[in-house]
């Protein structure tokens, strides 16, 4: 791959992965739109990695918890803060990975891939996520995370499986709901990517590993380093503008781009 191509495909991954406007259905679209060549999953291997390095570093504090808590959870005790958030990011994370596996095992993901799916998608759980936004009230906190809700988001981030959803996008609708404030909301989203992405970034790197060579691996790591760089900024800039600016600038930019995708797959 050209540095270029590898340049776009992870500043795509990296915007588009934490903000709430689906990284998988941009980067189905990219080969479709562009003509250009689709970059293979060892590259999607690498900029997963990239983005899971941005996440882990902006929350280290969250992580370090979570991570403090594992031994206790392992343990079967779910008696401190740290526990119960690193049993919740577990719960959260099950329903994502078995419907993965009946998407996968049925051959349902190549027939998701469409622009007509990612067209209904970005529309309608744009249009889904507004409405959570706006009607959504705000009386709970990080801190108030429980089992019970980390079952309800966790479902919720199963339906991000499908192309245009967004997995964000989703879990912050689903937290909108339960009455999480917008930054809350946001900070469990991201939370919950962690375990997500290291279960789905271990699946491809399982796959791609055999044919793995010198010149995949020099790509692999110049896209994950503008990915990691991209993923970042837009993470910092979202949860810095969630001060004072709801999630209306997203939901706008899904329901148009939806409406684009759409009328080209239907024409």
């Amino acid at each position: 791959m050209t540095l270029f191509h590898l340049f776009l495909v992870a500043v795509i991954q990296g915007i588009t992965e934490f903000l709430p406007i689906s990284s998988s259905g941009h980067l189905i679209l990219l080969p479709e739109l562009t003509g250009m060549d689709d970059q293979g999953q060892a590259v999607d291997v690498a900029v997963h990695v990239g983005t899971l390095g941005a996440v882990v570093l902006y929350f280290w504090r969250d992580v370090g918890r979570a991570l403090a808590g594992t031994p206790r959870m392992m343990r079967g005790k779910i008696d401190t803060p740290q526990a119960q958030l690193a049993f919740c990011l577990l719960i959260a994370t099950i329903p994502a990975i078995l419907f993965g596996l009946v998407i996968k095992l049925t051959g349902l993901n190549d027939t998701l891939r469409s622009m007509t799916v990612i067209g209904w998608t970005m529309l309608l759980f744009g249009i889904v996520l507004y409405w959570a936004d706006q009607l959504g009230p705000e009386d709970q906190k990080t801190d108030d995370w429980g089992i019970k809700h980390a079952i309800v988001l966790g479902l919720w981030q199963a339906i991000a499986l499908i192309p245009g959803t967004s997995r964000s996008g989703i879990t912050i609708t689903g937290a909108r709901f339960l009455g999480y404030a917008r930054e809350d909301a946001a900070r469990i989203s991201m939370l919950m990517s962690i375990p997500v992405i290291l279960a789905s970034g271990a699946v491809l790197g399982i796959e791609v590993a055999a044919d793995a060579d010198a010149r995949l691996a020099r790509d692999g790591v110049i896209a994950a380093g503008f990915a990691f760089i991209a993923a970042f900024l837009a993470l910092a800039i979202m949860m810095r503008l969630l001060r004072s600016v709801s999630f209306t600038p997203y939901v706008i930019y899904r329901i148009l781009l939806g409406l684009i995708l759409l009328a080209i797959a239907y024409t």
